[in-house]
């Protein structure tokens, strides 16, 4: 772990926070330097280096082309891996008041049908040499039958002279190609996992999204001079964009990119190569780059930021013992741009997400059969202008009083940590005891931490429901698990009914367990 001292937070400034997104690069570009490498990208198995100067020429060349083909304030789909092409993208539309909408290409034809519905949606920019690469040759055939597919390849060979006069001129004097967006109006359009449903789109403005840059800026010390972050999560989760992609452009950060986190040897092969200091992962994720790192991989970071899912006791002791590593562990949703909370440095109480971020309201509300905690609403700059749905396409549906509802069942501790007990919809009602799901597969992961495991709740004929646990290990079984709740004091209603092995947890794209399909997983093996 590397010995530097630990930065000091800098003081959450609202005033940073009234730009649209594009005016916020080019603040930075003249903060730090036009010069300044930026952004770390493999291409071709070779490491590609961009400064400022080269992000925001490729943004207003590229912006430039795509105007031709496009509205102001029309959302226009990314659909590209995390990247150099996946930001400068971004930034093309944003710079031209175009609406980027980022896309999850593992989500399937039919949720990405509705969400292209929800946001009345009809291009999507992508590269062929990605599509090629990633299989997706099917899945753009079928959506080219509801959108016009634009790739960036074919943009690039038919850049007009106006477009490479945008270029030039766009980074030198920018007042006289760009067109400015109100920061209160729609920075970028998000899509919820679609496992609850037909997926909604999530509206954030420009100053949600700096509102929460700032926020992450106030939270967590970081040194321009030598930090750098790297990120291999995907720019269509917010986590990834507004955290690993943003907020490094807007604070000076130097940002690595890798376009899938699901290579964990070509990870940490990276890692030691570029020196980072910050990563950003899931609990998921850092443990398979911890458990195939050699010594000296990951001796160059300082910190992990971990969120999407609860961070495991193992995985902490994992990369502390093995890397010294320290996890901050946070907890976000796309409606708040994501961050709602994360521990520090200095205040770090591992088994919860930390305090939440400056200028945040709280209430909780009961939640029956739970008497601690409750139901958690926030209210604050970061929270969402509102929901797109497919049943009614570009009607935004916006927050009730600017509260937003998360459906998340939490304790806060006097201290101001919050520690996650749930979803509302994750509690089995057992005899008219409320079960707690996540405490179910903790149990498990506890005896089994090399593995996945998930809980869902069935219908049960005498007690309303009953927990269901599967497992990808094929050791896993209810005996254990019950010895393991009696030994550690957890009700023995926390312990599965049945235990089923699987090949495999279905996981999403962002690291997390696909309930949706784990319920159907467990519907068909009892039916059996």
């Amino acid at each position: 772990m590397t010995t530097l001292p630990i930065p000091a937070p800098l003081p959450y400034q609202p005033a940073r926070t009234r730009t649209d997104l594009f005016a916020a690069l080019m603040r930075a570009a003249g903060e730090f330097g036009r010069n300044k490498t930026i952004i770390y990208d493999m291409v071709d198995g070779e490491e590609r280096l961009l400064s400022y100067k080269e992000v925001i020429r490729g943004a207003f060349g590229l912006g430039s082309a795509l105007a031709s083909k496009t509205k102001s304030g029309e959302s226009v789909g990314i659909m590209l891996p995390t990247g150099a092409g996946a930001v400068i993208g971004f930034y093309a539309l944003s710079a031209y008041n175009r609406v980027p909408a980022m896309l999850n290409f593992t989500a399937g034809s039919r949720n990405l049908k509705a969400a292209m519905r929800a946001a009345e949606m009809t291009k999507i920019v992508t590269a062929r040499k990605f599509i090629e690469i990633a299989g997706l040759e099917a899945l753009v055939k079928d959506l080219s039958r509801v959108a016009e597919i634009i790739y960036l390849e074919d943009v690039r060979d038919s850049l007009s002279l106006k477009d490479k006069l945008a270029a030039l001129i766009g980074p030198l004097a920018p007042g006289l190609i760009r067109r400015k967006a109100r920061y209160k109006s729609p920075g970028v359009v998000l899509f919820t996992s679609g496992t609850e449903g037909e997926p909604k789109g999530v509206v954030l403005s420009h100053e949600n999204v700096m509102a929460n840059v700032e926020q992450v800026r106030a939270h967590i010390g970081l040194d321009v001079n030598t930090d750098k972050l790297f990120n291999p999560l995907p720019t269509f989760h917010c986590f990834g964009l507004t955290v690993g992609a943003i907020l490094p452009l807007i604070a000076g950060i130097p940002v690595v990119f890798h376009p899938s986190p699901l290579q964990p040897r070509e990870i940490v092969k990276r890692i030691r190569e570029t020196g980072v200091t910050i990563l950003l992962a899931t609990d998921t994720f850092i443990s398979q780059y911890a458990r195939v790192g050699a010594d000296g991989d990951m001796s160059s970071i300082r910190l992990a930021v971990c969120g999407a899912e609860r961070v495991k006791d193992e995985t902490r002791s994992l990369v502390r013992r093995k890397f010294e590593i320290e996890i901050l562990e946070g907890y976000g949703a796309t409606e708040a741009s994501p961050v709602v909370a994360a521990n520090q440095w200095e205040r770090n109480k591992p088994g919860t997400v930390g305090v939440l971020m400056a200028d945040m309201d709280h209430r909780l509300l009961p939640v029956d059969g739970i008497p601690e905690g409750g139901r958690l609403h926030i209210k604050g700059p970061n929270i969402m202008m509102g929901y797109l749905r497919p049943s009614a396409p570009g009607v935004l549906e916006a927050p009730d009083d600017g509260w937003h509802d998360t459906g998340d069942v939490v304790a806060i501790d006097e201290d101001g940590f919050i520690r996650i007990m749930g979803r509302v919809k994750r509690f089995a009602k057992i005899g008219g005891e409320m079960v707690s799901l996540a405490v179910v597969e903790n149990c498990a992961s506890a005896i089994w931490p090399d593995n996945l495991h998930a809980a869902v709740a069935m219908p049960d004929p005498r007690k309303g429901e009953q927990i269901i646990l599967l497992s990808d290990c094929p050791d896993c079984n209810r005996e254990e698990i019950l010895a393991w709740a009696q030994s550690h004091g957890v009700p023995e209603i926390s312990v599965p009914k049945r235990v089923y092995h699987v090949d495999e947890i279905p996981v999403l794209g962002t690291g997390k367990i696909d309930y949706g399909n784990v319920q159907k997983k467990a519907v068909d093996l009892t039916e059996a």
